[in-house]
């Protein structure tokens, strides 16, 4: 049976462990086992890295939450965590509940003038080539993961 790696934001909310809970249900459901970042039950930030690390090295696959986090960018952790897995050689989907362009919700320059890369991708082009990007919630993503890796 594959696993996949449930990476993203998601365990900064107040209900993380339920939302893990429930991510790692659905997993189940599809015929896969959910590794979530608490899995690893690491209390301190270098054994967390190692940890996360492991699960990613442990996973076949990753699942990424790539919707805007405290800004208008994805979580940068969740950021590495989709590189890592896609350098080593992991297939990573990422889920936006918002797929337009990046011009298209920050316009051509950013509040600071720095331009909008215009690709006509969702997320930065190290994402969104590194990914692949489906919009709607992780149960969408679970969907498509499903019917492509069978």
């Amino acid at each position: 049976m594959k696993s996949i790696y449930l990476a993203g934001f998601d365990v900064f909310a107040p209900d993380a462990k339920q939302r893990g809970a429930k991510m790692k249900m659905l997993c189940a459901g599809q015929g896969f086992i959910g590794l979530y970042p608490f899995d690893n039950e690491a209390d301190n930030a270098a054994d967390i890295f190692t940890g996360n690390c492991g699960l990613i090295d442990k996973a076949d696959i990753v699942i990424a939450n790539l919707n805007p986090f405290r800004g208008a960018e994805p979580d940068s952790g969740t950021c590495f965590e989709v590189g890592y897995a896609f350098a080593k050689g992991k297939t990573v989907y990422g889920y936006l509940s918002d797929a337009r362009t990046m011009r298209e919700k920050l316009g051509a320059q950013d509040a600071d003038g720095f331009s909008v890369e215009d690709f006509g991708l969702p997320v930065n082009l190290m994402l969104a080539k590194g990914a692949r990007i489906v919009e709607g919630d992780f149960a969408a993503a679970l969907a498509v993961c499903r019917a492509e890796q069978g």
